[in-house]
């Protein structure tokens, strides 16, 4: 929820462009590429393209959804007469008032980040002094089944033995639906890809050393209780090219410039000013 809300406040000062790809449509709104994008960019700070497919799907679908759910509110609000009420009348115009000098602000800051400007030579340099920030763990893809003991996680290697393949794979999927009790069941024990060191440590080390197309040949004990593992897919760890990582080296070298570009700004009108402090 909280993830919604902050969509919804980013989106409100985000506008559309004719030409943006349209990614869903509430009642007849639109909405586009273009506000979904700017949310992703700024959320992500710049490193939104540098994530992994599935990754960002999964941001992509939350932030339509939220967008989504902004719309519907606005609406249901509306048709209460929400907009003519005295209380958000008063509450809206509190809140320009609030927010004038700060939206000035914003805007100032933003006009003054655009004119930054960073170089293909200064990202390149960034790139190649800061290599461990854009080392790409190794991955895997794995299913598991969870059950509540050994006993029954043996039985379920057990009933595996002998398969291999889609045999395998396929048993494996129906026996997760079946017996799992995490909430992966449902959906065959699919985790998807996940990275070295994102699991607990049990886990995480049983299913780094095992092969694609296998099972585990033993339960797996964690504080969830105990796994069956499939491993579906490997993916080696890399490097992010140059290419991928660039919107995210830019953005960073522009904010770091434009910070001191606004301390300098700030401490010079703070000098120009005539500033008194009142005595206690």
């Amino acid at each position: 929820m909280k993830f919604i809300v902050k969509t919804m406040m980013a989106a409100a000062l985000v506008g559309t462009v004719a030409s943006a790809a349209v990614l869903a449509t509430v009642n007849g709104k639109t909405i586009t590429s273009d506000e979904v994008n700017a949310v992703l960019m700024e959320g992500t700070q710049g490193r939104f393209t540098t994530l992994p497919k599935e990754k960002q799907d999964e941001l992509q679908k939350r932030v339509v959804d939220g967008l989504i759910m902004q719309e519907l509110v606005f609406e249901a609000a509306k048709k209460d007469g929400v907009l003519d009420s005295p209380e958000y009348k008063k509450q809206y115009e509190d809140i320009s008032k609030r927010i004038e000098k700060q939206l000035a602000a914003k805007v100032w800051q933003e006009k003054m980040l655009d004119a930054v400007e960073v170089s293909d030579k200064e990202i390149k340099a960034y790139y190649d002094t800061h290599p461990e920030e854009f080392e790409q763990k190794e991955k895997v893809h794995a299913r598991h089944i969870l059950v509540k003991t050994e006993g029954e996680a043996k039985k379920i290697i057990s009933g595996m033995k002998g398969l291999s393949g889609d045999k395998l794979k396929d048993k494996f999927i129906e026996e997760a639906k079946a017996k799992s009790t995490g909430p992966s069941g449902p959906k065959g024990g699919d985790l998807g890809f996940f990275a070295q060191g994102q699991m607990v440590p049990e886990f995480n080390d049983a299913v780094f050393g095992m092969k694609v197309g296998t099972v585990t040949s033993k339960p797996v004990k964690t504080q969830f209780g105990y796994h069956v593992i499939y491993l579906e897919e490997k993916q080696p760890g890399k490097k992010a090219t140059l290419e991928e990582s660039k919107p995210f080296i830019e953005q960073r070298l522009k904010q770091e410039q434009f910070q001191k570009e606004m301390e300098a700004k700030t401490k010079a009108l703070k000098e120009a000013a005539k500033i008194t402090y009142s005595k206690e």
